[in-house]
């Protein structure tokens, strides 16, 4: 697999970020046909944080603009912040898939 991500200068400003290497737990709501919903939860790993979004590292890519529910860790051990999050980019990780397992790099902003 080639390595598909352009490098361009980016005019978008990138608050400093912190690293953060957790599990971070996740919801995504989707529409059924016949109007109800389903919820697919899951697992990602968070790389990094800051305070307008995360990169987070998922077995899937959810779409552009899909919004999820993730728990963000707090200090303390036991407490996460269920927080919405807009996936704004995704890239699968160009190291190619094991097992038929492929992951992928996720950017999320912060919904206030």
């Amino acid at each position: 697999m080639e390595w598909e991500w352009p490098i361009q200068d980016s005019h978008e400003s990138h608050r400093e970020r912190a690293a953060l290497l957790r599990p971070i737990p996740y919801e995504i709501m989707a529409q059924e046909s016949g109007g109800s919903s389903l919820v697919n939860r899951g697992k990602a790993l968070s790389l990094n944080i800051s305070s307008g979004g995360m990169l987070i590292l998922m077995d899937q890519a959810p779409k552009v603009e899909q919004v999820l529910k993730i728990y963000v860790p707090t200090p303390v051990a036991l407490a996460e912040t269920p927080t919405l999050a807009e996936v704004r980019w995704t890239r699968m990780v160009p190291f190619g898939r094991l097992n038929s397992y492929a992951a992928h790099f996720v950017g999320i902003k912060f919904m206030f």
